[in-house]
This record gives structure tokens, sequence and C-alpha cells, in this order.
């Protein structure tokens, strides 16, 4: 399926949201978190009782104390483990440790992706036509779910700038392209980071509805140039 809301214009670029975009990233994560849990658990004693919701707590209390942190989820996601093993009274050293050994295995599962078929064909056709760049605010990794054959170039938030949908990586991408962001096609699911991000950085826009936490255009300054049901539905249209 797929709705065009805005006149669409000539684009000679595509950036690429990936979570919720490319893939479902909720059991992705959900899985990743409870394989934490089960790592912290048998890590030390004091953590026999620790909870997903310690986790989120935490996430939140360092947010609270560091606003800006949220821009680089592998910090937020470390210091917020490392509050978790200090207030269960290890040592400075232990729980670095600790949030280090947590972040490894946290990586490794929150990349265990399964991308359907569909999906790698139509970033196939894609990038035969336009360069591709993804644009995430996450961490996930391409090399590791075999995507990054299909992107000339991946920005992640925190390393390339502030977190969507603030302008630093779409404009970054337009300068890797080497052309206006007026020339640009952004496709994503969130309407917020991706949708608005893209449209105020001077992009065309493509809402990926389904995986979308977002389920309904309430803002017109919200309203996307394409709604498509899938990739392969863009890649079709294009």
């Amino acid at each position: 399926m797929i709705q065009i809301c805005r006149s669409i214009k000539p684009f000679y670029a595509i950036t690429l949201d990936l979570d919720n975009t490319l893939y479902d990233n909720k059991p992705i994560i959900c899985r990743a978190e409870d394989k934490l849990v089960f790592f912290l658990r048998r890590y030390h004693p004091a953590l026999y009782n620790v909870r997903k919701s310690d986790f989120y707590f935490s996430k939140k209390m360092v947010k609270s104390l560091d606003p800006e942190i949220y821009h680089d989820v592998n910090s937020w996601r470390w210091k917020s483990l490392e509050n978790i093993l200090l207030k269960s009274g290890l040592s400075k050293h232990d729980a670095q440790l600790g949030a280090d050994c947590a972040m490894e295995m946290i990586i490794y599962w929150r990349n265990q992706i399964d991308v359907s078929i569909n999906t790698i064909q139509a970033l196939k056709a894609l990038s035969s036509k336009w360069p591709l760049i993804a644009i995430t605010n996450g961490n996930s990794n391409l090399i590791m779910c075999g995507l990054r054959r299909y992107f000339s170039d991946v920005l992640r938030a925190g390393i390339h700038g502030r977190a969507k949908p603030y302008k630093d990586m779409y404009l970054l991408s337009s300068k890797y392209f080497g052309m206006s962001c007026k020339y640009i096609l952004h496709v994503g699911d969130d309407l917020y980071s991706d949708i608005q991000g893209a449209i105020l950085s001077g992009m065309q826009s493509c809402w990926m509805q389904r995986y979308s936490l977002s389920s309904i255009i309430v803002n017109t300054k919200l309203l996307p140039h394409l709604v498509i049901s899938d990739l392969t539905s863009l890649a079709y249209f294009l």
C-alpha cells in the first residue's frame, strides 16, 4: 500500500531509519532486555533480584542528571548499568567492569535481527537506483545483520550529532550526498523524529507504517509526502 499525501518532487538520494522501519524492533529489544536481566542476576549475588523495572528506573534517573545523554544510546545504557551495579554495592571498578560485560551481551542480542527477504529485496532494488544512507537514533549494527552492503554510510546519534528530530544527521547526510536536502527522501516509522525531523530539515518524507508506534496523524505539520505499508511498496512505486 502506498498513499500520496503531498506533491512529491524529484529526489536523487534516500535516507532510511532502521529500527521499526526495516524490521520490528520491539521483540528484539524485549529479548535483549530479558537476556540482560538473566546476565545481571548471575553476574553478582547482590543482583539476584534485579528486574527490568530497575533498569528502566536507572535510565530515567541517569537522564534526569544528564538530560543530553539520550542522544547517545550506548552511553545512556552503560551509565544506567553502572548505576544499578553501584547501587547494589559493587565497587566502582567492579561496577564499570560489569557494565562493560553487560553492554557486550546486550549489543550482541540487540543485533540478532531477522530481516525479511522482502525487505532485503526492496533494499537491493532501491540501492541500485539511489545512494542510501542509514540515519538512526539507535545502535543496531548493519554488518551483524547483513545489511551494510546496501548503504553508502551509516549515521548514528551521539557519534554524528544529536538524535532525530534534531537536524544534525539530516544535514550531515546532505553533505555526504553532496546535494541539498530538498533532493533527498527520508523514510522512517516515527512521525516525530523521522517525519517532522525530515520536513523541518527540508527533505521530503515517507512514513513507513508497518512497525510504527504512531497510529494516526494528528498534526498537519507531521503530514508526510508518502505513506507506505512496507518497503516493498516503495520500491515498486519508485
